[in-house]
């Protein structure tokens, strides 16, 4: 017969101290968006045409976009951040929130946009672009 772990009460605590630490990490980075929307989705945006990722008409659309995204974001709940982030939960080990929402909205929306030409790379490539940018402006 299989055996069933059951951690001890101090195993308990321990784990509910590190999930509860991990929440209260996302929901900072998710707070901090509110302070760096403008400096963010700027960046953003350059770095997304600079490095050829995205093909565009206007780079102020994209900013504005992105913008957008990062102002829906900080007023989702939970439910709607992790149905966003769904089909992109997998994509690296330890992803941050903020740039794996952002991720999203690029492979899924603004790829629809009318400004948008056309988006290249693949997801891991845009993440790293995202995740970069999002790193100097939001600290986990």
């Amino acid at each position: 017969m299989a055996k069933v772990f059951r951690p001890s009460s101090g195993e308990s605590r321990i784990l509910s101290r590190i999930e509860s630490s991990k929440e209260r990490a996302r929901q900072f980075a998710i707070q901090q968006t509110k302070n760096v929307q403008e400096p963010l989705s700027n960046a953003l945006a350059m770095k997304l045409i600079e490095e050829k990722l995205i093909q565009t008409t206007s780079k102020d659309d994209i900013e504005k976009q992105i913008a957008g995204a990062l102002e829906k974001m900080s007023r989702s709940d939970e439910f709607e951040i992790d149905y966003q982030i769904a089909p992109l939960r997998k994509l690296v080990p330890r992803p941050h929130i903020v740039s794996l929402y952002l991720t999203a909205f690029v492979v899924e929306q603004l790829i629809n946009h009318r400004s948008v030409e056309d988006i290249y790379g693949s997801d891991e490539e845009i993440y790293t672009c995202i995740n970069r940018q999002v790193s100097k402006f939001i600290f986990r």
